[in-house]
């Protein structure tokens, strides 16, 4: 009879205990409600003559989203080991680009192509990356936490991570106006990173100030801007307005921009960019990048092959490879030495830095 009683009481006592466990639990997923949701909304400096900034109906901006998104954009927390960042291969001060060949990523690897800016990629229409992989940035912003090269992370990882930690699961309340932890989620990871990357804007440099009369540029500047858009009969075109024209100096499109020789053979290109696509005619084709502060973001082409601005410049006068892609307005320019240095020249009046007075731009660590 009293083992039975004494049975009895375990029972009991277990039940109570998993009860509690169970309201614990409860309690745990709905801690978030008691958290305001007053989203605040972030109006984005678009400069005058730059496109529409279009933000999808079901990512508004707010104060809070792109807070969000810029924590997690410069937390190694992002990646496996929490070493790797978004901001590793991006930094403010090289318009959004890290300066090397091919980025470093988790373990010491390399990645495949070289970084691109994030300066106005909340502009680009028409696919992300080198090879125009993904159309949107809430798409784009999740790639690099799950390759391999990169931050080699797992995202269902990942969230666990996040619903567990103090400051994010509270973060995401505000955002996104979630009532527990159980709902953050790769959605809402990606689409607070694509909030905070439309912040980056560039759109005051020495050209854009010249454009609204406030300086001049110097002879030299003045020669290349010449040739960069063709503006003298007298001055032979350096065919660079096609694929990079104004405001943002990038086509927004996918150039064969001459670099290998292939002729006809589709199979000799060592990377097939936009060809992923399972369209033959767009092996070889990289999505162009803008100019904007292309003083900056070298070395340049997605497989970093140029060390300057200078390289740049002897492929497009004498380098041009042929392809049966290539694009037709690429062709030597072969021009002397003093207008390659004016159409330099000209690039750097490109040069902005000023986003970086943004504080939301920043790390907030």
């Amino acid at each position: 009879m009293i083992l039975y009683i004494r049975n009895i009481f375990i029972i009991t006592l277990a039940a109570i205990l998993i009860a509690a466990c169970e309201d614990d639990k409860v309690m745990q997923s709905r801690d978030l409600q008691d958290i305001p949701y007053n989203p605040v909304p972030y109006v984005v400096d678009v400069p005058d003559g730059f496109p529409m900034l279009e933000i999808p109906s079901d990512n508004p901006m707010t104060q809070e989203g792109v807070e969000l998104g810029r924590r997690l954009f410069y937390d190694p927390i992002l990646s496996a080991d929490s070493t790797i960042s978004c901001s590793s291969c991006h930094l403010p001060e090289l318009a959004f680009t890290d300066g090397l060949k091919k980025s470093i990523g988790i373990n010491g690897q390399e990645a495949r192509r070289n970084s691109m800016s994030l300066v106005n990629v909340g502009f680009y229409y028409s696919g992300l990356f080198w090879d125009g992989r993904v159309q949107t940035l809430e798409e784009q912003s999740l790639h690099p936490i799950e390759d391999p090269l990169e931050q080699g992370n797992d995202l269902t990882s990942l969230i666990e991570k996040l619903r567990a930690h103090d400051d994010y699961a509270p973060r995401f309340r505000k955002a996104f106006g979630i009532e527990d932890r159980s709902q953050i989620s790769r959605t809402l990871i990606g689409k607070a990173i694509a909030q905070w990357e439309r912040i980056i804007v560039s759109g005051n440099s020495r050209y854009d100030q010249f454009k609204r009369n406030e300086i001049s540029l110097s002879d030299e500047e003045d020669l290349g801007h010449s040739m960069f858009f063709d503006f003298d009969d007298g001055l032979k075109d350096a065919e660079c307005n096609h694929c990079h024209n104004i405001p943002l100096f990038t086509a927004n499109t996918y150039h064969n921009n001459g670099l290998d020789s292939v002729g006809n053979d589709y199979t000799l290109f060592k990377d097939i960019g936009l060809g992923i696509n399972g369209i033959a005619n767009d092996t070889g084709r990289f999505r162009t990048p803008t100019l904007r502060n292309i003083e900056l973001t070298a070395p340049y082409m997605h497989d970093a092959r140029f060390v300057s601005l200078d390289d740049v410049m002897d492929h497009y006068n004498s380098g041009i490879k042929p392809a049966r892609n290539k694009d037709p307005l690429v062709s030597n320019l072969d021009i002397p030495q003093e207008d390659r240095d004016a159409l330099v020249a000209f690039m750097k009046t490109l040069t902005d830095t000023s986003y970086l007075e943004i504080p939301q731009v920043l790390s907030p660590f």
